[in-house]
C-alpha cells in the first residue's frame, strides 16, 4: 500500500544485485512511494546480477560505479544529478564484500591484502560516497544517507568474521560524518542494522543458516523480512524522520535487546 511518503524526492540505490536484496526490495517502495531512482553497483555485479530487470520495472537508469574509485563516485553523482534535473534527496548503501570469508579464511588467519579490500568496499566505501557528495554539492538540505549494516558490529559472532569489524568502521563513519554533514547542510546519516536475510550475499557467510534459526527464535517479533527493511528504508528517506541522524538503527524484531528468550530455553532443555 503506497502513501505517497517520497512523492516528488530522487535517489540513488547501491547494491541491487536480485530479487533478494534489500536493496532491490527497496528501489521497489521507494518508486512505489513516488520517488524517482538511479541504479548503481560495480561493473562486475552487473554483469554478475538482473538489475536490467529491476531497471526496467522501475524505468530507472543504471550508472556503473566501483565504490573504491573516486571517478566513478563523481560520475555517478554528475549523471545522476543531470538526469534528475537536480540535486539528490536520498542514497542507500547497500554494499559489502568480505575477501577473506569468500576465501574461507578465519578470523584468526586473515590476509591482509583481502582485510584492507574489505574494510574499502564495505566501509570506507560509505566515506568515499559521502564525501564525494559533500564535495559535489550533489545533496539536498534535509536528504537522507542509510548504510546497511548488522548487530555483529556489536556482539561476537564467530563465523561472521572481518565483517563484524567492517561493519563497526561502517557504523562509526556514519556517525562522524552525519555530524559534519548534518552541521554542513542537515544531511542525516544513519545505519540499519538489519536481521539476518538470506540474501545472494549474506547466504554466503558459513553458519548462515544457523543464524537465521537462532535470531528467528531469540527475537519477540520473529526476524524482519528485506521488505520489511525496505519499508524501513523509505520511512527514514521521507520527511517524517528529519531529526533522526547520527544513529545504529536496530530493525531486527527485538533481537538485539533480548537475553534470552523461552523458544530458545525450551530448545536447550530438550
Amino acid at each position: 500500500m503506497a502513501h505517497n511518503l517520497l512523492k516528488g524526492k530522487k535517489g540513488i540505490i547501491f547494491g541491487a544485485l536480485d530479487d533478494k536484496s534489500i536493496a532491490w526490495r527497496t528501489a521497489l517502495r521507494c518508486v512505489e512511494e513516488g520517488a524517482e531512482i538511479v541504479l548503481t553497483n560495480a561493473p562486475i555485479a552487473l554483469r554478475m546480477g538482473e538489475i536490467n530487470k529491476l531497471a526496467e520495472t522501475c524505468k530507472a537508469p543504471v550508472i556503473p560505479a566501483d565504490v573504491t574509485n573516486m571517478d566513478d563516485l563523481a560520475n555517478l553523482f554528475n549523471k545522476s544529478m543531470e538526469h534528475f534535473g537536480g540535486k539528490i534527496d536520498f542514497v542507500l548503501h547497500s554494499v559489502a564484500m568480505g575477501m577473506n570469508i569468500r576465501k574461507g579464511r578465519s578470523y584468526t588467519d586473515l590476509d591482509y591484502d583481502f582485510n584492507h579490500k574489505t574494510f574499502d568496499i564495505s566501509a570506507m566505501s560509505l566515506h568515499r560516497v559521502l564525501q564525494t557528495a559533500y564535495k559535489l554539492d550533489a545533496l539536498n538540505e534535509w536528504a537522507s544517507v542509510i548504510a546497511l549494516s548488522y548487530i555483529a558490529s556489536q556482539r561476537v559472532f564467530p563465523d561472521y568474521g572481518e565483517m563484524a569489524d567492517a561493519k563497526a568502521l561502517l557504523e562509526s563513519i556514519a556517525r562522524s560524518f552525519g555530524y559534519h554533514y548534518g552541521t554542513h547542510k542537515k544531511v542525516r546519516v544513519n545505519t540499519i542494522s538489519q536481521s539476518p536475510v538470506k540474501t545472494t550475499a549474506g547466504g554466503g557467510v558459513k553458519g548462515f543458516d544457523g543464524f537465521m534459526s537462532y535470531a528467528e527464535k531469540m527475537s519477540p517479533l520473529g526476524n524482519a523480512t528485506a521488505d520489511e527493511c525496505a519499508n524501513y528504508a523509505v520511512a527514514m528517506f521521507s520527511d517524517l524522520t528529519k531529526m533522526v541522524t547520527m544513529q545504529n538503527l536496530f530493525h531486527d524484531g527485538g533481537f538485539s535487546f533480548t537475553g534470552v528468550s523461552k523458544p530458545v530455553i525450551d530448545q536447550m532443555e530438550k
